[in-house]
């Protein structure tokens, strides 16, 4: 058993059940200097102890006695939407209807961590980020514990609104966003107990979203690459997810630190290509493939651990570090069962992230992240029409791939 890899779950685990050193000591009748020494991959309890901290955790002493690192954690934004559908997109001045409103999750975090848990309950998937000590704020931890996502990162924070969006979703579920920053605005790398962590995998988005993460750092070039740096020290993998910005000018300084401590980066056709200042669309508005394949190719040459994953409406992409190019065709949906495509990136994102876990080859990967994303589009919202994953599975068989 390795002293650290404990350590690190029983610090995890105690924070987690809400006990201080002091207090999971008295209930071991241990000293807290004790707790102390085994936090910090000092020593071990005696082997009539693991039963109780089992007990105490609610874990199993296998999981308690395990080598390895477990579950996903995922950091970063989180809001609520308010998703709004709509007639049309109105000339600035008129008028467009509004034929129903609903409050949903919204954000990196949320998403991807429900979307996770949705898929298979028996994976640890945790949220690490900011909230306002607001309704919205109850609202989104509330909607997380229910889904079986653990909440004990998420910080209810005084004085600061929960961040919002309205989203604005047309027939075709095509939408726009305007959103508030709000508390995401101060989540920042010192509210990470990277020694906690004790996870498998680390997926934080949106880069160009969190104010704190993409301020400038002298070393490293942001605050974003020296927390993903720190992560990796840990021995955990890291993914990162960036948001479609209409200030691309501010892709490069931002998005490229952070791909040289990222194991894997997980975005969209209009992110890769923007931080190269390539079109990622063709005059016909098809992909450009060539151009996104260049993209994801000085993506990964800028020190990307292991892949680089894009997202379009008709393929998924995956480039390795080996160079293996592998492209998977999108599920074609009949247009009357598509609801919304609020949720499709972070669908999409929450396969890649389950199929990585679980060492899926890329093509396996890529479908049964398309098949994620296509179960997105089932519902109005981001996370309502996620299906557990023997239903993925069998959505992916049961329509055409695009070619």
């Amino acid at each position: 058993m390795n002293p650290n890899v404990f350590g690190t779950t029983i610090t995890r685990l105690r924070k987690q059940s809400g006990y201080t050193q002091a207090e999971l000591a008295d209930k071991l009748h241990l000293s807290d200097k004790t707790i102390s020494k085994w936090e910090n991959g000092l020593g071990y309890p005696d082997i009539t102890q693991f039963p109780v901290l089992a007990r105490l955790f609610g874990v199993t002493v296998d999981y308690l006695l395990s080598e390895q690192n477990s579950g996903i954690v995922i950091a970063g934004t989180i809001l609520a939407d308010v998703v709004k559908n709509v007639d049309a997109f109105p000339k600035l001045g008129m008028l467009a209807n509004i034929s129903s409103a609903a409050r949903a999750v919204g954000g990196c975090a949320p998403n991807t961590a429900i979307d996770l848990a949705t898929i298979d309950r028996t994976l640890p998937v945790s949220v690490i980020g900011r909230v306002g000590d607001d309704d919205n704020g109850r609202f989104l931890i509330s909607k997380m514990q229910t889904s079986g996502v653990n909440v004990s990162g998420v910080i209810p924070t005084a004085g600061v609104q929960t961040s919002f969006s309205d989203v604005m979703s047309l027939p075709t579920g095509e939408r726009t966003f305007f959103s508030y920053k709000g508390a995401n605005s101060v989540f920042s790398p010192d509210d990470v107990d990277v020694a906690s962590l004790g996870c498998k995998m680390l997926h934080i988005g949106y880069l160009l979203l969190l104010d704190k993460f993409d301020a400038p750092d002298e070393e490293y070039g942001t605050a974003m690459a020296r927390f993903l740096r720190s992560v990796q020290k840990r021995g955990i993998k890291t993914s990162i997810d960036m948001v479609s910005n209409s200030n691309t000018d501010e892709y490069p300084r931002i998005v490229k630190p952070a791909f040289a401590y990222s194991d894997y980066v997980i975005i969209n056709e209009i992110e890769c290509c923007g931080v190269w200042g390539l079109s990622p669309h063709k005059e016909d508005g098809s992909s450009h493939e060539e151009n996104i394949r260049l993209a994801m190719e000085k993506t990964m040459a800028c020190g990307v651990g292991e892949k680089v994953i894009v997202h379009t409406k008709e393929a998924g992409y995956c480039l390795d570090k080996s160079g293996k190019f592998t492209r998977v065709g999108s599920l074609i949906l009949p247009t009357e069962q598509i609801k919304g495509c609020v949720g499709a990136g972070d669908a999409f994102c929450a396969g890649c992230l389950y199929a990585i876990y679980h060492d899926y080859t890329d093509e396996q990967t890529l479908e049964f992240a398309n098949a994620s994303a296509a179960c997105s589009l089932f519902a109005e919202n981001a996370v309502d029409g996620m299906k557990p994953k023997s239903e993925i599975e069998r959505i992916a068989k049961s329509y055409a791939k695009r070619a």
